[in-house]
């Protein structure tokens, strides 16, 4: 068993015996969705600690984007849940980058990418693939290519 997944069983015990139901909640769900991807496909296999990670990363998008939907329904009680699960999860993640490093990485890309000839808005591929494996984990997609969209234009 991989240690990340592992760790989340511990946590899940221990949430448990202190009977915190939103943790025990959290990570049964996460536990469930982590379960459901080693089995999917056409053989059953352990997923490693990147794989569990991308899978935990799902699960807090999901948290997030259900907050902002219960947020914009007036929905505040299970908005105020969602963002609670979502703090539960990103314990298990690693440190977001903050909007300045990640501006910092683009920007090395951009110039990379021109140096490379890759211009304008047209480049935005060419930045994305050298900025991928840099920030994986640490930024979401969407706010990725926002900003090298913004650092292109601008």
């Amino acid at each position: 068993m991989t240690t990340l997944k592992s760790r989340l069983q511990e946590d899940l015990t221990e949430a448990i015996r202190a009977r915190d139901e939103l943790r025990s909640s959290t990570l049964r769900l996460t536990l469930a969705a982590i379960t459901k991807e080693e089995v999917s496909g056409k053989s059953a296999r352990e997923l490693s600690d990147d794989e569990v990670q991308k899978v935990i990363a799902k699960e807090a998008k999901k948290r997030r984007e259900a907050a902002e939907a219960f947020a914009q329904g007036g929905r505040t009680e299970q908005a105020e849940r969602e963002k609670a699960e979502g703090v539960v999860l990103d314990a298990y993640l690693p440190q977001q980058l903050s909007d300045e490093e990640l501006r910092a990485v683009v920007a090395g890309a951009v110039e990379e990418a021109k140096a490379a000839g890759a211009e304008g808005p047209r480049a935005m591929g060419a930045v994305m693939k050298i900025v991928n494996p840099q920030v994986a984990g640490r930024a979401e997609g969407g706010r990725v290519a926002a900003t090298v969209k913004q650092l292109l234009a601008g």
